[in-house]
């Protein structure tokens, strides 16, 4: 990065006046003056630069997923970090992780400066204390098989730097999610993924397109290490954990799409498995008893594809649609 820029985060850390996400956006200068309709249409548009900024840190994100599965691949955790509505956005993506994908709840973690009491109620100041981020690290015990995504959309927020910082000195895999250029504010995390949007309608609101691009980078992030660990087929949640009526009904309709059955024989499948789908269709479709069907996904890593291709003839297609 120019020498320039980094002694000016290095010197003014109170000064963020240059910061990307701090400027006064000039297609909003009369924001107040709007109408309804206006302001709808104006946000719409400028809403459509989230789209732009992921394609432009594609690369990034792509090794960021393949870091995470990896990581988890080999009994590690990922855990995202962040103050504010970037780690409430981190809570929420690994809040739903185990629903969709039956992963156990410390998988994938999300930590809130200021615990889930700032979930409800803003506790910004607590962003500023670099040392509580590396505690929070280190009351994790994170380890280097871990990796830690530390999202700030300014870049500067020192509870989020604490911790990457923190997260490197334990060997962790580190990736930093921030909304300014690298030459704003620079990071020493092994991935490095900007999100760059501009500046905000309502200058310095984070909240808006940086957070719905936060938002876009860890459903990417998140659902794409799921894809690499198998807990997708095709393009359904065949992990998918069967804990309401809803979530039966769309175990059932997988069932039903992904085989041949009728809806009263999928839900006998789907009691015999005990509530597994994945399990289900390894029965189904391998033509095995719940404990073998069991022992293969177990032997192939909970991929179905590579454990059905192993029991079946490899020129035969048994699923419709494959």
């Amino acid at each position: 990065m120019p020498a320039s820029s980094s002694a000016h985060f290095l010197s003014n850390p109170a000064d963020r006046g240059h910061l990307l996400t701090e400027q006064a956006n000039p297609r909003s200068a009369q924001l107040d003056q709007l109408s309804s309709l206006e302001l709808v249409d104006l946000f719409n548009q400028e809403d459509q630069r989230t789209l732009t900024a992921i394609a432009a840190a594609r690369l990034a994100l792509a090794a960021a997923i393949d870091a995470a599965a990896a990581a988890l691949a080999q009994g590690g955790r990922l855990f995202y970090i962040g103050a504010g509505t970037s780690g409430r956005l981190g809570v929420l993506d690994a809040a739903e992780c185990p629903p969709t994908f039956c992963t156990p709840p410390d998988l994938v973690q999300g930590i809130l400066a200021g615990g889930a009491a700032a979930l409800v109620k803003s506790s910004e100041g607590l962003e500023d204390v670099a040392e509580d981020g590396a505690a929070a690290i280190a009351d994790r015990a994170v380890q280097p098989k871990d990796v830690v995504v530390g999202i700030t959309a300014g870049g500067t927020t020192p509870y989020v730097r604490g911790a990457i910082a923190a997260a490197n000195q334990r060997g962790a895999t580190t990736v930093f999610i921030a909304c300014v250029p690298a030459d704003q504010v620079p990071t020493e995390a092994d991935i490095d993924i900007r999100l760059l949007v501009g500046p905000e309608l309502l200058a310095g609101s984070t909240r808006l397109k940086a957070g719905t691009v936060t938002k876009m980078a860890l459903n990417i992030l998140s659902t794409g290490a799921m894809v690499r660990l198998g807990k997708v087929y095709g393009n359904r949640m065949v992990d998918v954990a069967v804990t309401n009526t809803k979530l039966r009904d769309r175990a059932l309709r997988i069932l039903c799409d992904l085989t041949d059955l009728d809806r009263e024989a999928a839900a006998d499948l789907l009691d015999r498995s005990h509530q597994q789908v994945k399990l289900a269709l390894m029965m189904h479709l391998g033509g095995l008893e719940a404990e073998t069907a069991a022992g293969q996904l177990a032997q192939h890593g909970g991929q179905l594809r590579r454990a059905l291709a192993a029991v079946q003839n490899p020129g035969e297609d048994l699923v419709r649609g494959r």
